[in-house]
């Protein structure tokens, strides 16, 4: 990304104003998005004959349908990011996307199948442009080296969760309680108050998220074509094409064409590997591993918005006195403890680091993972009561939240920071992109594990969750010291600043 020179741009607390706009931009996208999906399921699956009706589906297809659009939302980044790196650049792709998301979100509040399939497929097309590349500019705000890029993401981070925060209980409660479409039109409205901001803010942005120009003398791969002009690309296109070729014929035709996908995505992947120089190389090694590490992180995490907000609506004692707190409400707790504990971790982290002790970003998503798993626990003994008493305390969401956000943000805002000091800057909003089908592909298996509760049950999939996250964790942490070795010092803290 082409940046102006960085200490022309105008701070504000310490930090670029560009930061802020893209803030501000990102939070009413995320009020929008997670307003949306704090009422999806539930909207799914109400009667069709309630007093506000819904499609009426039961649990399971709900789950099925909130997985796959929850991994296309995010595996769209893919195809986000390249024409972002080859066409666009970021600064016109989070435009894109916003306008994108602006239709999606309007369409959903018309009250009709071919809006709700409609609005769902734009809203994924729209994230797809927005989501990486809004992360990668935050990333070009700051030089190379300079000791605030972690601090700015988690700034970053938490302007996202204000924005979770707000739409759980504002479009949660006007979607529950006065009408679906009218929260899906509520969410709707927060997404163009975020494309305003971002119109508003290009003064503060100039030069960020530019489209890089490519000299006369430097040779671009074709990303697609050159999938089939060397053997590790072409080996991890044949695997992928290999499965989807199984999925076909067992009858998994939505499986065969995601595998399709991921087959392109794979041999892509593999060339960026490719095109890189040494450090590049060993570089992205280290990315991909990361990427396995958030793959489990949402696939665990994201039951939040599925399988653990049924939960709250069927099996969890909700009364306060004569209120009963609505299910969606639930979805804020992660938010509400991301804004009150975000600077504090990051600010731990930070200071854990000056101290020489081990603060390297892969260390950091592991334990993220590790912590993140054991907020389970608390589920499996909510799951305890519901089986002895017929019901479950809510203090037992609570705590599952408590460690689920610790969790992310040891992992989340840190990822996304990792990225862009490890990413060469020609292929930057490409690894965003890929971040963020891992997270998509997480939410997927999200999906398929909400499912399984329906047969396994609860108590056996939040024990397994708790089970498996800390070995993979603990699996990390294992090779941490070859992993630091190939990221080649990109995480040296430069404590000296011009700032």
């Amino acid at each position: 990304m082409n940046t102006k020179a960085f200490d022309d741009q105008p701070q504000l607390f310490g930090h670029p104003v560009g930061l802020y706009v893209l803030f501000f931009t990102e939070l009413w996208e995320r009020f929008s998005y997670y307003g949306m999906r704090a009422i999806l399921v539930l909207y799914i699956t109400s009667k069709v004959m309630d007093e506000n009706p819904g499609l009426g589906w039961d649990d399971g297809s709900a789950l099925a349908l909130y997985g796959w659009y929850t991994m296309l939302v995010y595996v769209a980044s893919i195809p986000g990011g390249i024409i972002a790196d080859k066409i666009t650049g970021q600064k016109k792709a989070v435009f894109i996307g916003g306008v994108l998301l602006c239709l999606g979100h309007g369409i959903l509040a018309v009250e009709a199948m071919w809006a709700f399939y409609a609005g769902l497929g734009l809203i994924i097309a729209g994230v797809g442009m927005l989501k990486p590349n809004i992360s990668t500019m935050v990333g070009g705000l700051y030089a190379e080296g300079d000791e605030r890029r972690d601090k700015g993401f988690t700034i970053f981070y938490i302007g996202i969760n204000v924005g979770a925060f707000l739409s759980a209980l504002i479009v949660g409660y006007v979607g529950e309680n006065i009408g679906w479409h009218y929260g899906f039109g509520l969410a709707g409205i927060g997404m163009l108050l975020g494309q305003l901001v971002y119109m508003w803010g290009q003064k503060y942005l100039t030069g960020i998220g530019e489209l890089v120009e490519v000299g006369e003398d430097e040779t671009q791969p074709n990303l697609v074509m050159d999938i089939f002009k060397s053997a590790n690309s072409l080996i991890l296109f044949g695997l992928g094409i290999a499965l989807a070729v199984y999925m076909f014929v067992t009858g998994s035709w939505d499986y065969g064409l995601l595998w399709v996908a991921l087959a392109f995505a794979l041999g892509v992947a593999a060339v960026i590997y490719n095109d890189g120089t040494r450090v590049e190389k060993d570089r992205a090694i280290v990315m991909y591993v990361s990427f396995l590490l958030i793959i489990v992180f949402w696939g665990a995490f994201e039951q939040a918005g599925g399988l653990m907000n049924l939960y709250a609506e069927e099996k969890t004692n909700r009364m306060l006195g004569s209120f009963e707190v609505p299910a969606s409400w639930f979805q804020s707790v992660n938010a509400f403890f991301i804004i009150t504990l975000g600077t504090a971790v990051a600010g731990f982290w930070y200071n854990w680091k000056l101290k020489g002790k081990e603060a390297s970003s892969i260390f950091k998503m592991a334990l993220g993972v590790i912590i993140m798993g054991w907020g389970f626990m608390f589920m499996r003994f909510a799951s305890q009561e519901f089986e002895a008493t017929g019901s479950s305390a809510m203090y037992w969401l609570v705590l599952a939240y408590l460690f689920h956000t610790i969790g992310e943000l040891c992992a989340s805002p840190v990822a996304l920071s990792f990225i862009t000091k490890l990413a060469p800057i020609k292929y930057a909003s490409f690894f965003m992109g890929a971040y963020f089908a891992a997270s998509g592909l997480g939410n997927k298996v999200a999906g398929v594990i909400g499912e399984g509760a329906q047969e396994a049950g609860e108590l056996a999939i939040f024990t397994g969750l708790v089970v498996f996250c800390t070995i993979v964790g603990a699996l990390v942490l294992l090779m941490l010291k070859p992993l630091k070795r190939l990221t080649h010092g990109a995480e040296d803290l430069q404590v000296e600043s011009s700032h």
